[in-house]
């Protein structure tokens, strides 16, 4: 096995996320996308896994594909309506294939209930069976919120649970997205006071699209959008709201959508390069960039930022 830690131990590690598309097409285009992404010799990408595993046999191709193109696989796994028998089977079956990095999520609880539907209610529970049920065969991962899931009662409640997560036997951190670097570096503090010892892998989300920025911030995370990056969105805004920006035939209500457009991503690129520069000097673990099945926009942030020296 291929130790991750061991490698963030000794320098800062380099990764990438991304996703099994839906649709036919994206599965034939992700080799390509993913070769692409190789040719910066990522430390590993790790590949979402749907809540419930609705997409299990999609998430396994795709591990499959990582694995073929030279570098490690690590896929995502949650709780969500697993039983432990399921989740078992499930977890032998990466093994058989290779696949012997996870990252332990309880996953987000499906619309209508107020629980997993499942066997275990939590992420440190999966940790907890993984390491009771394999042994040293996983390397895993667990997820960091910086500001605190907003599921949680309390940061300070948040950072006991990723304590948790680490005494029950995770290897290492993959942070939530943080724009809030006062609130990170608050928090990295916080977790070493509390005895968290696992390495930080930091989740960086690019700055690519205004509607999606917005959503992901808010919809899923509640996390703080900086005064920098609410300017950016100010001086691009799209009428009348980003959500809306095209009318029903297709065409823009703001005349000056394409420019807005272009210069957005623009600005958007040079402020995640920033904060990855922040990040770095904070000396984190690694870089995990959220690839979104993306590769031109993903290589231009990383020759940039100069994260990576092709030699």
């Amino acid at each position: 096995m291929t130790k991750l830690t061991d490698i963030m131990n000794e320098r800062m590690a380099l990764s990438f996320e991304v996703f099994p598309p839906k649709t036919e097409k994206g599965m034939e285009n992700l080799p390509g996308t993913i070769e692409h992404l190789c040719k910066y010799q990522p430390d590993y990408i790790s590949c979402t896994y749907g809540a419930g595993g609705g997409n299990v046999g999609a998430n396994r191709e795709v591990c499959q594909m990582i694995k073929n193109a030279g570098t490690t696989p690590v896929t995502h796994f949650t709780v969500i309506k697993n039983t432990k028998e399921g989740m078992k089977d499930q977890l032998q079956q990466y093994l058989n294939e290779g696949v012997d990095h996870v990252l332990a999520l309880r996953g987000d609880i499906p619309l209508g209930e107020t629980t997993t539907c499942g066997d275990f209610q939590y992420a440190t529970d999966l940790v907890k069976f993984i390491r009771d049920e394999f042994g040293d065969k996983f390397e895993i991962a667990v997820a960091g919120s910086p500001e605190g899931h907003i599921a949680c009662r309390s940061l300070e409640s948040d950072i006991s649970v990723l304590k948790q997560k680490q005494d029950n036997g995770a290897d290492y951190i993959m942070t939530q997205l943080c724009w809030d670097m006062e609130q990170f570096k608050y928090w990295l503090d916080a977790i070493y006071s509390a005895g968290v010892t696992m390495p930080v892998d930091v989740g960086v989300m690019p700055i690519l699209d205004q509607a999606a920025t917005i959503n992901m911030a808010l919809s899923r995370n509640g996390c703080v959008m900086d005064h920098e990056l609410c300017k950016i969105i100010s001086q691009n805004w799209l009428f009348p709201n980003p959500f809306a920006a095209k009318d029903a035939e297709g065409k823009p209500f703001d005349m000056f959508y394409d420019d807005k457009i272009k210069r957005f991503r623009e600005a958007g690129i040079e402020y995640t390069i920033k904060q990855i520069d922040t990040y770095r000097s904070l000396g984190v673990n690694g870089i995990h960039l959220y690839a979104l099945n993306k590769w031109k926009d993903v290589s231009e942030i990383i020759d940039r930022a100069g994260l990576k020296t092709l030699i």
